[in-house]
């Protein structure tokens, strides 16, 4: 599946690819639209089918993962609403497995997430998967998505890396196809990022595993 003797780097996405999805989609699609309809006196309902086009609107945009931006769009303290919730945060299965054996292999290892720094920092609070990591790239501190074609230009020239020689490994078709647009060779996509959902088996477009299993083998 990768010719490993190929690879210097590494980037790992954080959400749906090392940390299990689960905990986003629940906070997103059930616990914020039942602070909102609290905060409004609305039917959880309600507030769902109001907060669903905006939530869509901004998909694919840094917006979309800002907690300051929907704080102030929502008038609920996101970050806050995390914590809360921070009881659900896990890490997929036999990551930590795959993450030694690339600290092993001397192979460079990057986190590379599009979450908000305070999302970030609570979930290695809760994970400690920042100790395995040479650096740890927040899309915001680029002021633009992975989603967007330019955020892949800066990464290399801050984090300088050799796209022939660089695996990504994420759970998100756009952003698995702005990497693919920028030149980077291995890629791979991560089919099952929430526990509680079915894995995505008709995708083709890129390989695709359900755990890092499917790569520890070859490494």
């Amino acid at each position: 599946m990768i010719e490993w003797q190929k690879i210097d780097t590494i980037l790992l996405d954080m959400d749906g690819t090392l940390l299990d999805l689960n905990f986003d989609n629940h906070f997103w699609q059930e616990f914020v639209p039942l602070k909102y309809a609290r905060l409004h006196y609305m039917d959880i309902e309600d507030a769902k089918l109001e907060l669903s086009p905006r939530f869509k609107a901004m998909e694919g945009k840094l917006e979309w993962y800002c907690l300051d931006y929907w704080s102030q769009e929502l008038q609920l303290n996101i970050a806050g609403l995390k914590q809360e919730l921070s009881g659900l945060i896990a890490v997929h299965p036999h990551v930590t497995d795959f993450l030694e054996a690339v600290r092993s292999s001397g192979k460079r290892l990057i986190l590379v997430t599009n979450a908000h720094r305070d999302s970030l920092n609570l979930k290695m609070e809760k994970t400690c998967l920042h100790i395995f990591f040479d650096e740890i790239v927040c899309s915001h501190d680029f002021g633009m998505a992975k989603e967007q074609p330019g955020f892949w230009h800066v990464l290399q020239n801050k984090h300088t890396f050799e796209k022939q020689h660089t695996l990504l490994v994420d759970d998100s078709l756009p952003v698995l196809r702005s990497a693919r647009d920028f030149g980077i060779d291995h890629l791979i996509l991560i089919n099952k990022p929430d526990s509680r959902q079915a894995p995505k088996k008709h995708i083709t477009e890129f390989v695709g595993i359900e755990d890092f299993r499917e790569l520890m083998p070859v490494l």
